[in-house]
């Protein structure tokens, strides 16, 4: 499979007065083309500094990384707006909608910032929101905003989405039809997807795993058979 985004030997520190915490360590792996990865981690060992960094929203202390190939410039600010523009689309724990807009105008927005979007409607009736199109976020459940903001971000057309625990405020339905809704969009659009998570289940529908501890890849499994989501306990 080609590589789509490869980190070399990253490492973040954080630096308060005489305290230097090291958040990455030398870090190095591959994504692929078209693969579900899950980062598995417990909180604190590193999962979303990484996640921020390779989608160009923190600078690493040092190492490199390559986007199909292309070494990302840190140092430069219009640079970096356009890999993440372009190339990255975010899931956060958090919905982050806008409250004053409805489902179908929040994914459109994000539209707006693709040569090349899919259509926000058909995204919604995908996930299974196309009675809700004009319910403004209070009017949803949390399960819901949460399928609106994957939506969003696949709205773009981006090749590469990154989910940073996408289901920790969700009870179990809801948090099943939101992995759902991301393995549905890796396999009928080809997108490559990382999914942070800190739940061991939740990891068995990876095509790969990788075990992060105290700010290292400690290991990197292959499933050969991912589970599907209405497979996972909770």
């Amino acid at each position: 499979m080609a590589i789509l985004l490869e980190a070399e030997n990253l490492c973040k520190d954080y630096v308060t007065g005489d305290v230097t915490v090291h958040a990455l360590r030398d870090v190095s792996l591959s994504l692929y083309e078209n693969e579900l990865v899950v980062i598995l981690g417990p909180s604190g060992s590193g999962k979303s500094t990484l996640l921020n960094i390779l989608g160009g929203i923190e600078t690493p202390s040092s190492g490199k990384l390559r986007f199909r190939g292309r070494e990302i410039d840190f140092s430069d600010q219009d640079a970096l707006t356009l890999y993440r523009r372009s190339n990255i689309g975010f899931v956060f724990q958090f919905y982050n909608l806008m409250p004053e807009l409805t489902a179908l105008e929040n994914v459109e927005l994000a539209g707006e910032l693709s040569q090349d979007p899919l259509d926000a409607g058909e995204l919604l009736a995908e996930v299974g929101l196309a009675d809700r199109m004009q319910h403004f976020p209070g009017e949803m459940s949390g399960g819901q905003q949460q399928r609106v903001a994957i939506a969003r971000a696949l709205c773009k057309n981006s090749d590469l989405l990154l989910c940073d625990e996408p289901t920790g405020a969700l009870d179990s339905q809801s948090g099943i039809q939101v992995l759902s809704a991301i393995r549905h969009f890796q396999q009928q659009y080809g997108k490559t997807i990382v999914l942070i998570t800190h739940n061991r289940d939740i990891a068995q529908m990876g095509n790969r795993v990788f075990s992060f501890k105290d700010g290292h890849l400690t290991d990197i499994r292959v499933n050969e058979h991912p589970a599907d989501p209405e497979e996972i306990r909770w």
